[in-house]
C-alpha cells in the first residue's frame, strides 16, 4: 500500500515542480506546545494546491499566502509565527506555542534545487537514510547520507533518534525510510494488527505460507507473500526501521522466521506465545545454535502488558511496545 500524503511531500513536491513551480515549507524550530514536530512538511503548488502540514491547520493560510510571495522573487526566508496565551487555544498553537518556519522555492535563488530534490526523492525510493541539510546563513543546500563516514557524532545521532534539528548552523530534515512491519503467521490478531500498525506509520506485509490463512478474503487489500518465512524475510530486507512479529504458533513456520529475523537490522523482533511456549522456543533455538546475544532480542510474550485479552487489545500491546523500542534512544537514562 502506497505511503500516506504526509510521508510523500518531497515527491509532491518535485511532481508540482514539474507542472509549473512548487514550495516547500519546513517546521525548524518550534517553542512550547507546537502540534507538528520539526522537520514537519507542507507543499504548495503554483496554483496554490497544498499536501501536508506544519501547524495542523492553524498557520497553513499564512504560509500559502509567504509561499506565493517566496514563488514570484524565488527567494527562501524564514518565517515565525506565535501566539500570545489569550487566543492560544482559538488557532491551535496551544499555551503559547510558536513554530519557526523555512519557506523556500524548489529551485529558486537559493535553497534546495530540482536537482537535489530529485536526487532526495530517488534515494528515498531506494529506503536509504538521508538529510537535506540548509545553512540557515547562506542557504546553501546539500544532501547528507547517514553512511557517510564523516558524519557528524550529532547528526549520526539525528538519523538514530529520527529526529530532525539544528546542528552548528546548519539545519537537518531527516528522511529516514518509512516503518515497515513484516507479519509472520495470518492468524485473526493479524487481522487488527495491519490496521492498528497502518494507522501508527508501518506499511505491513503478511508472511504465511499457508493459504487458507494468508488469503485476500482475509486481509483484502493487503500486501501478502506465500514463501516459507526464511526466504520471505531474506526477500524482504529488514533495516533498523523494519518491526517483525510472529504469529502463527506453528514452530515451523516461527522457528525459522525468528532466525531469520535475528540475522537482520530489524528494531523489533515481537513473538507470539505464552511465557512457557517461549521457554521451549529458546530451548529449540539454542538447540539451532543462537546465543544469549541473539536471544535477548526476542519480545515474548509480545506486546505489553496491558493485560489484553481480545485480538485488537493484542495488537494495540504489539504496536505500542514496537513503538517503545522504536524510540527508546531518545528517552533519557
Amino acid at each position: 500500500m502506497a505511503a500516506s500524503e504526509h510521508d510523500r511531500i518531497p515527491e509532491q513536491a518535485l511532481a508540482w515542480h514539474g507542472a509549473g513551480g512548487a514550495v516547500l515549507a519546513t517546521v525548524v524550530k518550534t517553542w512550547g506546545s507546537a502540534p507538528r514536530p520539526v522537520g514537519s512538511q507542507l507543499a504548495v503548488s503554483c496554483r496554490g494546491e497544498i499536501a501536508g502540514s506544519v501547524s495542523g491547520g492553524c498557520v497553513e493560510g499564512a504560509v500559502v499566502e509567504e509561499a506565493s510571495i517566496v514563488l514570484a522573487d524565488g527567494r527562501p526566508r524564514m518565517v515565525e509565527f506565535g501566539v500570545s496565551d489569550d487566543n492560544a487555544f482559538a488557532v491551535g498553537l496551544a499555551c503559547g506555542g510558536r513554530i519557526e518556519i523555512m519557506v523556500e522555492a524548489v529551485g529558486g535563488e537559493r535553497g534546495i534545487s530540482a536537482d537535489k530534490l530529485s536526487k532526495l526523492v530517488e534515494l528515498r525510493s531506494r529506503r536509504l537514510p538521508v538529510a537535506v541539510a540548509t545553512n540557515l546563513s547562506t542557504w546553501e543546500c546539500r544532501l547528507v547520507c547517514a553512511e557517510e563516514d564523516s558524519l557528524d557524532k550529532g547528526v549520526l545521532h539525528r538519523f538514530r533518534l529520527d529526529r530532525s534539528g539544528v546542528e552548528d548552523g546548519w539545519f537537518y530534515n531527516i528522511h529516514n525510510p518509512p516503518l515497515r512491519m513484516i507479519v509472520v503467521g495470518g492468524v485473526h490478531i493479524a487481522q487488527p494488527l495491519f490496521e492498528i500498525a497502518r494507522l501508527a506509520g508501518y506499511d505491513p506485509v503478511l508472511v504465511d505460507p499457508r493459504i487458507a490463512f494468508a488469503s485476500d478474503a482475509r486481509f483484502p487489500g493487503e500486501r501478502i507473500v506465500h514463501d516459507w518465512p526464511d526466504e520471505a524475510i531474506a526477500d524482504e530486507a529488514p533495516d533498523f526501521r523494519t518491526a517483525i512479529v510472529t504469529l502463527s504458533h506453528d514452530p515451523k513456520i516461527d522457528d525459522p522466521a525468528i532466525m531469520a529475523a535475528l540475522a537482520t537490522d530489524a528494531f523489533y523482533i515481537g513473538c507470539l506465545g505464552s511465557t512457557r511456549t517461549h521457554g521451549k522456543r529458546l530451548e529449540r533455538l539454542e538447540a539451532a545454535g543462537l546465543n544469549d546475544r541473539d536471544l535477548v532480542r526476542l519480545h515474548a510474550p509480545v506486546g505489553l502488558d496491558i493485560g489484553a485479552v481480545s485480538p485488537a487489545e493484542i495488537a494495540v500491546s504489539i504496536v505500542a511496545q514496537a513503538t517503545s523500542e522504536l524510540r527508546k534512544a531518545g528517552r533519557p537514562g
